[in-house]
């Protein structure tokens, strides 16, 4: 069954879709960009809150919108963010020449880093392959520009199957997002990622 992830800005926002059954809470600021982050602060205390009263249920926070080659400063915000307490640090990796040793350097982390595979004009299936292979306990793929567009419209259903399966087939959960809505959910049930 594939696991409801609700994006959350606030307080009250994390509050109401944790009321509401939503499976994963997921920490962002989409003003400041497509995997935008919130303060620090910000984070320790929605986790805090949350913990309290829904202490099983997943918190997954964004680092913000970085460039693939700031590997120091991306390295030092999955920390910050790790030390909040949340369950899972996601990270936007946009394809190109830095985003293999990105990958990599985030699989030495000592976090739960779910790497985002940002998906707008496709995906190199090689970049996919080598993010399921490094042991991240989760592979999301997703789209930075909020467009109007969804994943779906920057890859085929049988390509993402393809890509989840292997991300699975290495231990990890998968998940997809990119603006999907009601209009995908035959899609994403075809698919049955772990998270959408």
């Amino acid at each position: 069954m594939t696991a409801l992830l609700a994006s959350v800005r606030s307080h009250d926002e994390a509050w109401d879709a944790a009321r509401a059954g939503a499976d994963l809470i997921d920490l962002k600021e989409p003003n400041a960009g497509a995997l935008g982050g919130l303060a620090i602060g910000d984070i320790a205390r929605i986790v805090r809150e949350l913990r309290a009263r829904y202490p099983v249920k997943p918190i997954s926070a964004t680092i913000g919108d970085l460039p693939a080659d700031a590997l120091d400063e991306i390295a030092a915000r999955v920390i910050e963010v790790s030390d909040t307490g949340v369950d899972y640090v996601k990270v936007g990796v946009t394809p190109g020449p830095a985003a293999r040793r990105c990958l990599e350097q985030l699989a030495n982390l000592p976090a739960a880093v779910v790497p985002v595979l940002l998906c707008d004009g496709g995906m190199d299936g090689e970049l996919a392959a080598l993010a399921a292979s490094l042991g991240f306990v989760g592979v999301m793929f997703d789209t930075s520009a909020k467009d109007g567009s969804t994943l779906f419209d920057h890859v085929d259903s049988d390509t993402l199957a393809r890509w989840l399966r292997l991300t699975r087939e290495r231990g990890g959960m998968c998940g997809v997002a990119g603006s999907l809505g009601w209009a995908q959910l035959e899609q994403i049930r075809a698919l049955a990622p772990d998270v959408a």
